[in-house]
């Protein structure tokens, strides 16, 4: 299925990461500081018990999702990768042309939002270490932490890939340095969490138990990263869908891992109503000094999410804008650095704005906005391009079980719209309509499709 777009001709970004920076890039933008504030959560959904099947459903409903991703980056490897999927698969100039205005719209309106959570979630997990700081310092923070990650990303994307491998590192160690620091007693918790059985038909069970994957998917999200600027990896055929499936089982390992030793060394209660578990299983383990040095760890862990985020998102509104699809400021690149400067400035200062929301509205929002725009119609966009696409082409990546993965993660998107507030699906649905106005809006005035045709 690989598309030779003629919209993409004359795309100007270097590829230069190569797969290891790509699996870096997507990892750090899935941990964040999401899991070290999310297990209290998932605990109080399940009541306590069976944190494992929500871990494992999260993934499940992820990895699925990520095939779809994976098939549809390998067929069109380009930065900004939703607004080509979409585009192509309904049409270049016909309804394709309005599915992908309004992954470009939902994006520059998400995408702060999504930026701003793990700046949010920085500073909450900051205030642990500083109980002195009130709510407008924390709020100032968490603005710094934006801004502060434009700076970074103002360069040359082989220097990002240097700092993605860095972060990565300091990532994936605080959760290996927690996962040996209850290794003992995984064994344990493994068994309390398998013991007992499932009670098939307790409505409340099950219900507790899709709260707490709604929360899990959340803490996986952030595996498409590396779709988000395809069009600087190396061989992004391969790079795409590898770095993808790889992200999702080995942070899937690193996550029930991790949940599992802190299962074993806390009792239930306790973690359930911890406002910073990870510090108080370290203290339990080690000592208060300890408790400390992984508090910074996880900020780190967050500002590097923050990071990564920013760098996928900025190449959206870039590469519509070098179609004509957006506004022309936004194709700019740096003269001298080759890299989409004025979109990274642009997004970084909405995200600073954005923090001034609070953490929970922020990743409501998020997900229902990107579920009910985007995630949905990438189900439908890879079985047009599959249908019209017949011929096996060895060039790209095609999902095996095909189409089971499309299935389980379209009814999984449905289940997190279902699962949510009517605030926020009336907020989308208010977002959208205003996406399609804006979309007839500048059609008209270009005499394009559909008025074209009047």
């Amino acid at each position: 299925m690989q598309v030779d777009l003629a919209v993409v001709e004359g795309e100007d970004l270097d590829r230069r990461m190569g797969i290891f920076g790509a699996c870096t890039s997507n990892m750090l933008n899935m941990i964040g500081v999401g899991p070290f504030l999310s297990i209290p959560l998932i605990l109080v959904a399940v009541h306590g018990s069976k944190v494992l099947l929500a871990w494992i459903l999260g993934a499940a409903i992820s990895l699925c999702d990520g095939l779809v991703w994976a098939e549809l980056g390998s067929a069109m490897p380009y930065s900004g990768g939703p607004y080509f999927y979409l585009r192509h698969a309904f049409g270049a100039q016909t309804y394709g042309r309005a599915a992908s205005f309004l992954v470009l719209w939902s994006s520059v309106l998400t995408a702060p939002l999504l930026i701003a959570s793990g700046a949010v979630g920085f500073s909450q997990y900051f205030h642990y270490l500083r109980p002195s700081v009130n709510d407008a310092g924390l709020c100032a923070l968490a603005m710094a932490v934006c801004l502060i990650n434009v700076i970074l990303l103002y360069r040359r994307i082989t220097t990002i890939s240097a700092i993605s491998i860095g972060l990565w590192i300091l990532v994936v160690g605080t959760i290996v340095w927690i996962i040996i620091g209850g290794a003992e007693h995984i064994p344990s918790a493994l068994r309390a969490q398998i013991s007992g059985g499932y009670p098939v038909l307790d409505g409340t069970f099950w219900k507790g138990v899709g709260a707490a994957t709604l929360i899990a998917v959340y803490d996986y999200a952030g595996y498409y990263n590396v779709c988000l600027i395809g069009g600087e990896l190396k061989r992004p055929e391969r790079t795409i869908p590898y770095s993808i499936i790889v992200s999702i089982l080995m942070v899937a390992i690193l996550y029930i891992a991790m949940n599992l030793a802190i299962l074993g060394v806390l009792p239930v209660q306790q973690s359930m109503h911890s406002s910073a578990i990870v510090a108080d299983f370290m203290q339990t383990v080690y000592s208060v000094n300890s408790a400390r040095v992984a508090d910074v760890l996880i900020l780190v862990a967050s500002f590097a999410s923050v990071f990564a985020i920013l760098l996928g998102y900025s190449r959206i509104p870039f590469a519509a804008a070098k179609q004509g699809e957006f506004f022309s400021i936004f194709a700019k690149l740096h003269p001298t650095e080759d890299f989409p400067h004025i979109s990274l400035v642009i997004l970084g200062i909405l995200s600073a704005c954005a923090c001034m929301l609070s953490l929970s509205t922020l990743i409501s929002l998020v997900i229902v906005i990107q579920a009910m725009i985007q995630f949905l119609a990438q189900c439908v966009a890879v079985v047009l391009l599959r249908r019209r696409h017949t011929e096996e082409n060895n060039a790209t990546f095609r999902m095996p079980l095909y189409p089971l993965p499309v299935v389980i993660a379209f009814i999984g998107w449905l289940l997190i719209l279902v699962s949510t507030g009517t605030r926020d699906i009336l907020i989308a649905f208010a977002i959208t309509l205003i996406g399609v106005a804006a979309f007839l809006y500048k059609s008209h005035h270009e005499q394009r499709w559909p008025f074209e045709l009047i």
